[in-house]
């Protein structure tokens, strides 16, 4: 049954040096405020995975904090490239990163493979594709009934899935809605699990038609932190902030601009401070 705990403590418990940590969040719901904790509590060594990382993942890669990354895009959405995550794999600052590339779809059928308790998933992609060239981990499988030659990936197995969501009741029993992304899939495929939440109520509201309900038996740790996926966008809470992710660019391109802004929005801030976000219209900075 899930616990529901401060974010500090979820972190403290959850979090190990050297583990593998999926963020999840597809431009809704992403965790920042979780991976801000992370970060000030100098996690360290971790191997991210994430389907479609952007700056979370930036800041984490700029600090130091990852050894390595397993992904099928990244960049700053509508915007360019984290200059962050360019530094580490160009120039090995802060520390070298290890990388390993996949497509959409391998990245959506590896977790629902580490979901289920397989160990690897197959799917019709790659068929053309470079990538198989440069990722060992991209092999193929002949099919025992049609004969037919498909692509294979190992299954995503996270140490600890981290995700934000809407709502919990009292009991952890967690409501997702809007876009969803991987959030189901990365949990159920982990073997801890951190929410973030806009509210903790009584009862969850009855659920809209693309809404999913994360059970309390399949969660580890939950957690209060209203305004958590900020500056990502939490539906009918608050808007996701385009102007922030333009101005990250420019505080990403410079190490110093970016030390800075780690050192007075993460290390100088906490959770709390992302409440003020909460029903408030887009904001230049965070």
């Amino acid at each position: 049954m899930a616990k529901i705990l401060s974010l500090s403590q979820a972190v403290a418990e959850n979090v190990h040096d050297g583990d593998t940590v999926a963020m999840e969040g597809f431009t809704h719901l992403i965790p920042y405020a979780a991976g801000h904790e992370v970060i000030r509590q100098g996690k360290k060594d971790l191997y991210l995975v994430r389907m479609t990382p952007d700056i979370l993942y930036d800041q984490l890669i700029g600090v130091g904090a990852a050894r390595g990354m397993k992904f099928s895009w990244g960049g700053n959405p509508g915007v360019g490239s984290l200059h962050r995550f360019r530094d580490a794999v160009e120039n090995q600052w802060p520390r070298p990163l290890e990388i390993e590339e996949h497509s959409h779809a391998a990245m959506a059928n590896a977790y629902e493979a580490g979901a289920a308790n397989l160990p690897f998933a197959m799917l019709r992609g790659y068929i053309g594709a470079d990538l198989p060239k440069v990722n060992p981990n991209i092999r193929n499988v002949t099919c025992p009934f049609t004969g037919e030659v498909l692509a294979a990936v190992p299954a995503i197995r996270p140490d600890v899935a981290i995700i934000h969501a809407l709502r919990a009741d009292r009991k952890g029993n967690v409501l997702l809605e809007g876009i969803v992304g991987v959030q189901k899939e990365a949990v159920l495929a982990a073997k801890r699990s951190i929410v973030t939440v806009e509210e903790i109520v009584d009862e969850l509201n009855p659920p809209s038609p693309n809404s999913v309900v994360l059970p309390t038996w399949a969660l580890t740790a939950v957690a209060l932190v209203p305004g958590g996926a900020f500056p990502s966008y939490a539906q009918g809470y608050y808007a996701r902030s385009n102007a922030f992710y333009i101005a990250w660019d420019e505080i990403a391109r410079d190490r110093d601009s970016f030390l800075a802004w780690i050192d007075e929005h993460v290390m100088k801030a906490g959770p709390e401070d992302f409440a003020k976000y909460v029903g408030k219209k887009p904001v230049k900075s965070a």
